[in-house]
């Protein structure tokens, strides 16, 4: 499952475990409600989504990292009370509010919301000594003696045991008692986050070309090599300021996000080549429609990983324009110049197709082609979706 359909299913769970009948009662018992345990390699956006799904199921949240935490802080720290049985006085060992629990009711009172998700991460990868909490957690919805507050939703996530020499394997109980929803990296669902939050248009342009690259987790004698979206995204950050501030980029730096040698090198060429088109190509010239002849002929001849770095350029361009926006007309000038030189150069092949899918999926220039339409965008959007419907009939036909 990839992270967006996890993601989904999450918000349905929620939605499922906190509906409630006439009497108020919660329609599933709360014994009855799993929790939910996401498995899947580091950096596919696991933690990430959680912010999301309470922001939009309206819920709070309280988020652990689990690996943080020693016995006494999950369970609580013991103490000395005296009791009496049968006319004799003891000294009896109880615990203190495990600090987890108590965050929980912290945050119901701070923020009103009674009902919530309680967000562990790392959960197999604990201690020897937290590991039978965590499974009195999973199992019984409680940490020591102190049960997580009903209406607040479990949810917990983890590393599969070959990606982490830390984790800790479930045994048939606890995985019984759990909704193990198992995730995978696919590039196709982080392109569209990555376009809506502005990832660097380098990193979308070499993903574009090399989506291989996007997420590779691999061993060989000198130990680890791996490029996780989250390294990516991170990145992407850094580009940003560094380009603003004429810092040079190098290859040491790309190591430090990408930690995979040929993939950090690969990059780095490619975000050369990146710099060296959009000092080339005058992007300017193209939202002015005052592009002269030379540069139609370039692009005839240029390879596709040319043409296609020329398209991340203009979408990037288009995009800059709305932030700096001094006025409507001339963002809708340029839109339509952009469309005419696209189609120009490239027709309706391949370059078009993704230019007019990487500006449908920025959400801000939706908003305003919404606001004012663009009759270019129509044509070409409305001959996307034309092509795409044909696709799906030869793939019903041939079935």
């Amino acid at each position: 499952m990839n992270i967006r359909d996890a993601k989904e299913e999450i918000i349905n769970t929620i939605k499922v475990y906190l509906e409630r009948d006439k009497e108020g009662n919660y329609r599933i018992p709360r014994v009855r409600q799993r929790p939910i345990l996401m498995i899947g390699p580091p950096g596919v956006g696991k933690t990430q989504i959680i912010e999301q799904i309470a922001e939009e199921c309206q819920v709070g949240l309280v988020s652990y990292t689990i690996t943080h935490h020693t016995r006494q802080s999950a369970v609580g720290l013991p103490f000395i009370k005296e009791e009496e049985f049968e006319g004799e006085k003891y000294s009896v060992t109880e615990y203190t509010m495990s600090e987890i629990i108590a965050s929980v009711y912290r945050q119901m009172r701070e923020t009103g919301k009674k009902e919530g998700i309680l967000f562990i991460d790392e959960i197999n990868c604990v201690s020897e000594t937290l590991a039978p909490t965590m499974l009195q957690f999973l199992q019984c919805k409680r940490f020591g003696n102190q049960d997580v507050p009903e209406g607040w939703i479990i949810v917990a996530a983890g590393n599969p045991v070959e990606y982490n020499k830390s984790v800790r394997e479930f045994d048939v109980v606890t995985l019984d008692r759990v909704r193990q929803i198992d995730v995978q990296a696919d590039y196709r669902v982080w392109k569209e986050y990555a376009r809506e939050v502005g990832i660097h248009r380098a990193i979308l342009g070499y993903l574009e070309l090399y989506p291989k690259n996007f997420y590779r987790i691999e061993a060989d004698v000198d130990g680890m090599k791996y490029v996780t979206a989250r390294g990516w995204e991170d990145l992407s950050n850094l580009l940003t300021l560094y380009e603003e501030k004429g810092f040079k980029i190098t290859t040491d730096i790309l190591r430090e996000y990408i930690a995979h040698e040929d993939v950090a090198e690969d990059f780095y060429a490619y975000l050369d080549l990146f710099h060296k088109y959009r000092e080339e190509y005058p992007i300017g010239d193209i939202f002015a429609g005052t592009v002269n002849s030379q540069i139609y002929e370039r692009l005839t001849r240029a390879g596709f990983d040319e043409k296609i770095t020329v398209v991340e350029l203009l979408v990037d361009g288009l995009t800059t324009l709305y932030d700096q926006l001094e006025s409507a007309e001339y963002l809708s000038a340029s839109l339509e110049n952009a469309f005419s030189f696209v189609e120009s150069a490239f027709g309706d092949e391949e370059e078009m197709v993704l230019f007019v899918t990487e500006i449908t999926m920025i959400p801000k220039l939706v908003m305003f082609l919404a606001e004012h339409p663009s009759e270019s965008y129509l044509v070409h959007s409305e001959k996307l979706l034309a092509q795409e419907r044909r696709r799906e009939i030869l793939r019903e036909m041939k079935k």
